[in-house]
């Protein structure tokens, strides 16, 4: 009679085994699917305030080239903008975004830009105050990217 007793016994000790294993793969997977939402998410979130801040920054530099008197609506967008990047992003994008404003605040105290300045200016390549901004925000965005796979 033992034999019937440890044959039961294998096979519910198999079933609870196999039950574990099909619980824990699940939840390893499940895991692995909402991390992968979340950082998907995550990368989202931070390209749209990236291209608001490109914008709007863009917007302002143009401004600045060209009138003295600073555009307050806009300069407190931004401000919001770094705000927001303060919260999702690394410290050393934040710093580049401020540099880039207190860069194109600045230019609101030159003088005016003729259009034959500023052409010396793109063809010189001087115009570009976001470019270090650009690149640290795709490299973030990438190691985001990376994150996930």
């Amino acid at each position: 009679m033992a034999i019937p007793f440890e044959t039961a016994l294998a096979a519910l000790a198999g079933s609870a085994i196999g039950g574990l294993t099909t619980l824990a793969v699940t939840w390893i997977t499940q895991g692995n699917q909402l991390r992968a939402s979340l950082t998907t998410r995550d990368r989202t979130t931070r390209h749209k305030v990236y291209k608001e801040f490109i914008e709007e920054t863009s917007k302002l530099y143009g401004d600045a080239l060209m009138h003295s008197a600073v555009d307050t609506p806009t300069l407190i967008e931004v401000y919001a903008l770094i705000s927001r990047m303060r919260v999702i992003s690394s410290p050393e994008l934040v710093e580049k975004a401020d540099a880039a404003l207190r860069s194109i605040v600045d230019v609101y105290f030159l003088p005016n830009k003729t259009m034959a300045e500023l052409r010396a200016e793109i063809n010189g390549g001087k115009l570009d105050l976001l470019r270090d901004f650009s690149t640290a925000a795709r490299e973030e965005l990438s190691r985001l990217r990376y994150r996930v796979l």
